[in-house]
């Protein structure tokens, strides 16, 4: 297993939050368009006090699938804000965990007319199930995305496994995230 770390440069133009962001959407696009499934992504920055992912993005997976992500140039509008390590194997001794997206069910009305939906609900008995007080919120980092189908934005929330000594097989997403596939985490 090989990684290679894009950092963010400081610009006095746009935050760090504002950059990640718009490089997440380039490698997301990237990573969907090759349809790659073996890239896995890490934040080594990831703190929740104060919650953020940093200012890293580290890309984890085979030396030929990272060196192959890098010749499709998704990198393009990108390069004045970045600064790339060349591919390197990960250390031996590193730790894994997983990285995963949590979605909060925030959305009282929404949650509302899907129980209308599915289960043919009044107004009335919708919201005596899914009260106004039902709504979640996460205390998680996360970065900031554009949908390509609606076009809003919205906050890709995401936790962290537990640490585990070996690595754990798995597909990752477009995100390259996974919930059961492990990343070194050093």
């Amino acid at each position: 297993m090989h990684y290679m770390d894009i950092h963010l440069r400081p610009d006095p133009e746009f935050p760090s939050h504002q950059l990640m962001g718009a490089l997440y959407a380039k490698l997301h696009k990237a990573l969907a368009q090759i349809q790659n499934t073996a890239i896995g992504v890490s934040f080594p920055g990831y703190t929740q006090s104060p919650r953020t992912v940093g200012g890293t993005l580290r890309l984890v997976g085979p030396e030929a699938e990272l060196t192959g992500l890098l010749a499709h140039n998704w990198l393009t509008g990108m390069r004045d804000h970045t600064t790339l390590t060349p591919v390197a194997p990960v250390p031996r001794d590193a730790p894994h965990r997983t990285l995963r997206r949590v979605q909060a069910k925030s959305s009282p009305a929404r949650l509302r007319r899907r129980q209308m939906r599915r289960h043919g609900l009044t107004d009335t008995q919708a919201l005596e199930r899914v009260p106004d007080s039902a709504v979640e919120t996460l205390d998680l980092p996360f970065v900031m995305l554009r949908s390509t189908s609606t076009g809003q934005r919205f906050p890709l929330f995401l936790r962290l496994g537990p640490l585990v000594p070996a690595p754990q097989a798995g597909v990752f997403n477009t995100y390259g995230l996974s919930h059961s596939a492990t990343v070194p985490w050093f």
